[in-house]
């Protein structure tokens, strides 16, 4: 993806999760502006850290004894409880001079469990900071250590490449020199000697899969967009193949158990469905229906949800069918769907009158 595209992720994933972005590209592409940027624009104030030059005392603090009680101090950087929202920029993760010092911020990067808050040894991140990671790729062009597969499974990795355009449009906004902007637009083979492709070594695991299903339910992306993200949490071939899954899974019907127990997820899919298909999940939600009588009130909510963005012939045809399961028709006649139901039975009463 290029620096706009990571910007719009980026955004995503800082406003709506907790979890730890990692990007990554060659010296000068923009990766560190581009982080600053989306700070200012999500009014969050910006602490950068580079690992690169820091020591063990600059994350966790320098001990001292309060009675026979070993504490830290909190480092200056530290953004405290009230503090206003911020993000930590842990910049040249894999820079770290010290062995200790990578292990020192590994459970910093880490997302927090559930009911957990993010740490760095003895200090607590309260829950409106976020953290972001940056490096250089690991392809032999930069003085670099290797992360290891644990580390790189606790972060969304966004491989960020040169791209002529978007830098052009970056030149022009911020009044480069004419001539340069020019050249570069005539010969855009010299903007950046940079690979593009990384080894970055990412496969899929219950923890990244995890981070996926985050993701999907809190996060929008474009189509290209969601292939690059999933493709940094579980690989690009696991990507591919949970994607084109997707896809194909929009076009069959929906099933009973789709619309009874997760009428939320599918209801605007339910309400874009063609009649053909339409017909298919009403014919199992009528099959599940007569074996399985016996409903929760979350359920019998989602059937009566179902019933009401039919097609009103659609909606008659299967209220009618409904009907004649008596422990369904007992729950269609109550007082609290008569909006929904009661408009179809009485046309149903008037054809048998």
């Amino acid at each position: 993806m290029n620096i706009e595209q990571m910007k719009t992720v980026l955004r995503e994933i800082l406003l709506k999760t907790d979890l730890t972005p990692c990007v990554v590209g060659h010296r000068g592409v923009g990766k560190t502006a581009g982080i600053i940027q989306v700070c200012r624009e999500i009014s969050k104030t910006y602490i950068p850290l580079r690992l690169g030059q820091m020591e063990v005392g600059d994350l966790v603090g320098i001990p001292y004894r309060e009675g026979d009680i070993m504490r830290w101090s909190r480092p200056s950087w530290w953004p405290t409880e009230d503090a206003a929202p911020a993000i930590v920029h842990c910049d040249e993760l894999n820079r770290a001079q010290q062995e200790d010092t990578l292990q020192a911020i590994f459970r910093f990067v880490e997302p927090p469990a559930e009911g957990q808050q993010r740490a760095l040894h003895t200090h607590k991140l309260a829950p409106q900071h976020r953290v972001v990671v940056a490096i250089n790729p690991p392809d032999g062009s930069y003085q670099v250590a290797p992360l290891d597969r644990a580390l790189l499974d606790r972060m969304i990795i966004l491989q960020v490449e040169s791209d002529a355009e978007c830098w052009g449009a970056h030149a022009n906004r911020e009044n480069f020199h004419p001539q340069v902007r020019q050249f570069i637009a005539s010969n855009q083979q010299l903007l950046s000697q940079g690979c593009n492709q990384y080894d970055m070594q990412i496969e899929p695991s219950e923890r990244a899969w995890e981070m996926v299903s985050t993701l999907k339910q809190t996060c929008h992306f474009s189509a290209g967009l969601e292939m690059e993200v999933y493709s940094g949490m579980i690989g690009r071939e696991a990507a591919v193949t949970f994607l084109r899954w997707c896809a194909e899974q929009k076009d069959r019907p929906l099933l009973a158990a789709d619309i009874l127990n997760r009428w939320d997820e599918v209801a605007e899919r339910a309400n874009h469905q063609r009649d053909d298909t339409q017909a298919a999940s009403m014919s199992d939600l009528l099959l599940y229906l007569k074996s399985n009588a016996s409903l929760t009130h979350q359920q019998q909510d989602n059937l009566v949800a179902y019933i009401g963005i039919l097609p009103r012939d659609m909606r008659f045809g299967l209220v009618k069918s409904l009907l004649q399961i008596p422990a369904i028709a007992s729950i269609l006649s109550q007082d609290q769907y008569d909006d929904a139901i009661l408009d179809t039975i009485n046309r149903i009463s008037e054809e048998v009158a």
